[in-house]
């Protein structure tokens, strides 16, 4: 059995415990945004600071846990969650971003957007590690700057997800 199998229970719990992080993150932003109301020569009026409005999910898929869950997944930057196993407690740290470079098991990540950068930290991930680049498996050596790159790292066990920017 893998450990990822193994471990489901305690990834799942680290994923939900990033989104309800992210939720209350979003929720008090919303709060404490404040928007003003100015009328055009037309009578229209329009909002500034008016958050962007997306595509509506399909009928009840916004009150789905696992709608809310995948779109927080999306978001998330960076997370350091304490889950509890049936041994004591373990930490999860999930760190997403750009390469920026790879020497030997160092790996140096922009975290972030592609417009802005969260910080930049460099990682040493261990040789047992699972890379994958674009969906197979592969090394560290064969990540190149300038990919997206999830790096999930639970105690014995790290995961580099890497793939290649589609250039528009």
């Amino acid at each position: 059995m893998t450990y990822l199998r193994k471990h489901v229970k305690l990834v799942t719990v680290a994923v939900a415990c990033v989104a309800i992080g992210a939720a209350g993150s979003a929720i008090a932003t919303a709060g404490a945004a404040s928007s003003t109301t100015s009328t055009t020569s037309t009578g229209s009026s329009t909002t500034a600071n008016a958050p962007r409005v997306r595509k509506a999910p399909p009928s009840g898929a916004a009150d789905h846990p696992h709608f809310l869950v995948r779109a927080l997944e999306r978001r998330a930057v960076q997370a350091n969650v304490v889950v509890a196993t049936r041994s004591g407690f373990a930490n999860v740290t999930i760190d997403r971003g750009f390469v920026q470079s790879v020497s030997g098991q160092q790996l140096t990540i922009r975290e972030g957007t592609k417009s802005a950068t969260y910080k930049t930290v460099t990682l040493t991930i261990p040789s047992n590690a699972k890379v994958r680049d674009n969906r197979r498996a592969s090394t560290l050596s064969s990540l190149t700057a300038g990919q997206r790159v999830v790096v999930v790292q639970v105690p014995q066990r790290t995961w580099v997800v890497a793939r290649t920017v589609a250039t528009p």
